[in-house]
């Protein structure tokens, strides 16, 4: 499962539809007195209400194909079905500009799906094309529906592909991953007359957001969380760290005006045209299958060999890559991680996410043995901030600052049918970035080998991203004591999606406790 813009997945030409939903006629919202989630709350004051295109940067999605005809009566009844499921998916709220944006619900009986026939785009560019414009500008965390569906219905093979794009408020990175089967087995039971399967694991993301808005309540300074978050803090000079390398590249951009072209001084990048607006570049995204699996199991087994998992050597062969790819002895990045407390959200859609601290310091040395251990223990250090909501631990540490380097791992056996997912092409989606000085990592140990997908500013030369992760490649291939032997299949020039290793150092339960999202 690759972790990629939607302009990397070809999507076969066919008759492609909108499906949305929409209140039924003589429904309302009623007001409901749970609280969003506090990086939910993040999320509606940093957007902008009239800003034309507040999906741009910021929707997340998921695509693949139904393996099953295409019937238009089905699917919009598999889409009701869903939307009733999860409450998560029928709530907006008020205005989001007062002290706190109130919640608003409709009953599950209450929603209808509504079918938008897109004619003339049929063609695979034309259709991406016009879903990103579209999901750019319908997408927002103000606006309901939070959530678009799409489908594509290929009449030469009988079957149809599947889109799923959200703002991050109702959709993480977990939910990306299990939308799939889940919306393939509703299909399933509409086509055969069957009622929907019930289950106690399709918990509500708003009682997902009293539980975490009274936990972050409870936080105080002296708190070992924010004791841990504080130490973290001091050691960039209170901001979160940042990629170092981007930084130096990231103070020139390339201006045009007046059909000129030139550089400008400072952190931005992009191009100054006519009225000499600067206009950002969208980041450079790079995926690549960095070890084949017959590679990469030799490293499994030469990791466990010395009481190790493939996380923990997933993170020091990051460390030993960045000191030596660009000198730095620390590693120091945030790591996004699901955090759903309970099995009642094991199969919820929502926003169930947190942010833990990353401080990599290895010895000089790079003994492999020293270096594992070392990671293991950051890694288990870094449990003591899972549970404490990130946002409540800024502001008790009057840090005002945004996420800028992030990384997570997933292993992709921890979903369920796994194999299945992988033979529906189902890839997880993430909006193109304009960001001039983010920096994500997504590593994942896949069915087929490690892959691995980042983001980073267009400012930052492809080469110097292609040597680091060569480096990392190479470091990999050093804890089974291979120098680019075994199967050269893998791309090994380096340069979803999902989980993260904050709980994988020791004993990584089943899946959601693994899971990160795509933006944090």
């Amino acid at each position: 499962m690759d972790y990629t813009h939607l302009s990397e997945f070809a999507v076969r030409p066919g008759a492609l539809t909108l499906w949305r939903a929409e209140l039924a006629s003589g429904a309302a919202w009623t007001a409901d007195a749970r609280p969003l989630a506090s990086v939910h709350v993040r999320h509606c004051r940093a957007t902008d209400a009239a800003d034309p295109r507040p999906g741009r940067d910021r929707w997340i999605g998921t695509i693949f194909e139904m393996d099953a005809p295409f019937h238009p009566a089905h699917w919009r009844e598999t889409a009701r079905r869903w939307h009733a499921r999860h409450e998560g998916l029928r709530t907006t709220l008020t205005r989001h500009d007062g002290p706190e944006p109130e919640r608003l619900v409709c009953a599950a009986a209450d929603v209808a799906v509504t079918a938008e026939p897109i004619p003339g785009i049929t063609g695979s560019g034309a259709i991406n094309e016009y879903l990103t414009t579209t999901l750019e500008s319908r997408l927002s965390p103000l606006r309901w529906p939070h959530c678009l569906l799409a489908t594509v219905e290929h009449a030469d093979t009988g079957d149809f592909t599947v889109l799923v794009a959200a703002d991050h408020s109702v959709l993480d990175a977990y939910s990306q991953a299990i939308v799939i089967l889940e919306l393939r087995a509703l299909y399933a039971e509409v086509t055969r007359g069957e009622p929907p399967r019930e289950s106690p694991t399709f918990g509500s993301a708003a009682d997902f957001a009293q539980w975490e808005r009274d936990t972050a309540a409870a936080l105080t300074p002296d708190c070992d969380a924010v004791r841990y978050w504080q130490r973290f803090l001091d050691g960039s000079g209170g901001m979160l760290p940042r990629f170092e390398p981007a930084i130096t590249a990231t103070g020139r951009a390339t201006v045009i005006a007046g059909g000129a072209t030139g550089s400008v001084a400072g952190g931005g990048t992009g191009a100054v045209v006519g009225g000499g607006e600067l206009e950002a570049l969208p980041q450079t995204s790079v995926s690549r299958k960095l070890l084949s699996l017959s590679e990469l199991e030799q490293v499994e087994r030469a990791v466990t060999e010395r009481g190790h998992r493939l996380s923990v050597a997933v993170f020091t062969a990051l460390a030993i890559a960045y000191r030596r790819a660009f000198g730095h002895r620390s590693l120091r990045a945030i790591m996004p991680i699901a955090t759903r407390p309970d099995l009642r959200w094991l199969e919820s859609m929502g926003w169930f996410v947190n942010v833990v601290p990353l401080d990599l310091t290895l010895a000089p040395d790079l003994d492999l043995d020293s270096a594992l251990e070392s990671t293991r223990t950051v890694l288990r250090r870094s449990r003591t901030a899972n549970d404490a909501t990130w946002t409540r631990v800024l502001e008790l540490l009057n840090c005002t600052d945004h996420p800028r380097f992030g990384i997570s791992f997933l292993d992709i056996r921890a979903l369920p049918d796994h194999e299945l997912v992988e033979s529906l092409r189902g890839h997880t989606l993430r909006a193109e970035s304009y960001s001039p000085d983010e920096v994500f990592f997504w590593i994942v140990r896949a069915t087929d080998g490690l892959r691995l997908s980042t983001r980073f500013p267009a400012t930052f030369p492809e080469v110097e991203m292609d040597r680091f992760l060569a480096e990392f490649t190479r470091a990999m291939r050093e804890f089974a004591g291979t120098q680019g032997g075994g199967d050269r299949t893998a791309d090994t020039r380096a340069s979803f999606a999902l989980p993260s290793a904050a709980r994988a150092a020791e004993s990584m339960p089943p899946a959601p406790r693994a899971l990160t999202p795509a933006r944090v």
